[in-house]
């Protein structure tokens, strides 16, 4: 068993700060405010301008181009479609998707499939080959200026000659936001932003909210009966292959479940085809001494990493079964769901999920941090078609969630089931 103590700054993690506003008066279509990055939706807020000088909410939805008409609009979803083959694999690199387009035909195709990977815009161009001179790039998030893991996708673009690109939302990276656009348009190619962007942003909210807040977006989730009663259950073919729990564990980097499912661990496991072969980190709390975890078959964001981390206040004493199972123990001074979300965010996990099932009263401190200190973003119930009475191992904090006002309320049939998602 591996033991680790935190570093003593894990409870004090700054937000990160984001770079001046760079200057992109030469463009009439955009007007960059770097400040709206930082309202409660991280909606970025960009106003847009056609160049007869009116104000037109559709950006950029139909284009002349040598002749031939261009839908930015179905070409940026199709960049987004590509993007999603990645899903649960890039954290903590934002998914991205790119698609060259020359004469009206795509003649290049790529998405970043994997931290440390090259990007979305080196695949397209390979894909392209000299077909991507004076052609069109759609790219979901603005294209990085900087050298990281893999060099500059600006000067890939720049150097492949493409004549126009266009970009679904602004990078809220401080070391990327606007110096990518930038860049392209001090080389002479024509950049267009701000296309499909709801989409782009709604792709990679969990990023967004790490590069914001400095700590990854973290969703609730349990299930209730038709009257409202918690039901301490999973719906029929939820965990099966395209049902909506499994996507959930393919989406999240990590899942913070009830000591009790010790023994449940390896079941927990998306079904979902994937490029990449990635389940979350499974996180359990443990509240004494004598809980320990069995093996779990799952692997990590970090292939490298443990596959399951148990969180206590106290030394556990390691047990030969464990020592070969993958298990991290992260010892706290003092268990909070502030500290663990600062270790998710130290391990690079954009999203992670706290799931209430087994026995709830484990995580019942956790959800009254994630209520009163506001670090619940969102929320998904499963209401299944049921009438219970109302079970009492249900957590007095759970009643808080009834004067909860949510935003962007969704719904949508699953199985036998009804999922409601929204945002506090």
């Amino acid at each position: 068993m591996q033991i680790t103590r935190p570093p003593s700054s894990i409870a004090s993690i700054t937000p990160r700060t984001s770079t001046p506003v760079l200057s992109l008066s030469s463009n009439p279509r955009r007007i960059f405010n770097l400040t709206s990055f930082q309202n409660s939706n991280h909606a970025f807020k960009i106003s847009h301008k056609s160049q007869s000088g009116f104000s037109n909410p559709v950006l950029a939805a139909m284009r002349s181009e040598d002749g031939a008409e261009v839908d930015d609009a179905f070409y940026m979803r199709k960049s987004v479609e590509l993007a999603k083959r990645a899903i649960g694999c890039t954290s903590p690199n934002p998914m991205v998707g790119c698609v060259i387009v020359k004469d009206g035909e795509i003649v290049g195709e790529g998405f970043h499939p994997k931290a440390g990977q090259p990007h979305a815009e080196v695949f397209a161009l390979r894909d392209a080959g000299d077909l991507a001179e004076n052609a069109t790039a759609y790219v979901s998030l603005e294209p990085c200026n900087h050298y990281g893991r893999t060099p500059p996708c600006t000067e890939a673009l720049i150097k492949a000659k493409v004549k126009r690109v266009v970009i679904g939302m602004v990078d809220p990276n401080p070391i990327v936001f606007s110096s990518g656009i930038s860049r392209l348009k001090d080389a002479g190619i024509d950049v267009t932003v701000g296309v499909e962007e709801e989409l782009c942003k709604k792709m990679n909210e969990g990023f967004t909210h790490r590069m914001l807040t400095g700590k990854p977006l973290l969703a609730l989730r349990y299930s209730i009966s038709v009257n409202g009663c918690f039901v301490d259950k999973i719906g029929e073919g939820a965990l099966d292959t395209g049902g909506y729990y499994s996507k959930l564990l393919q989406e999240y980097d990590a899942i913070i479940l009830s000591s009790s499912f010790f023994d449940k661990l390896p079941s927990i496991s998306s079904k979902e085809d994937t490029n990449v072969s990635i389940q979350p980190i499974q996180i359990i709390v443990a509240s004494n001494a004598q809980q320990s975890p069995i093996v779990a078959s799952s692997n990590t964001v970090e292939e490298s990493g443990p596959k399951v981390v148990l969180f206590t206040a106290k030394e556990l004493v390691a047990e030969s079964e464990t020592s070969s199972s993958g298990v991290e123990t992260v010892v706290l001074e003092k268990i909070n769901l502030d500290s663990i979300l600062d270790y998710c965010y130290q391990r690079g996990l954009c999203n992670v999920l706290l799931d209430l099932r087994g026995n709830i009263k484990d995580l019942e401190v956790l959800l009254r941090d994630g209520l009163e200190q506001k670090l619940l973003q969102k929320v998904v119930i499963e209401v299944l078609p049921e009438w219970n009475t109302k079970d009492e191992r249900q957590v007095a904090s759970m009643e808080w969630l009834e004067s909860k006002h949510l935003k962007d309320l969704q719904c949508k049939q699953s199985g036998g089931s009804v999922l409601l998602e929204g945002y506090f």
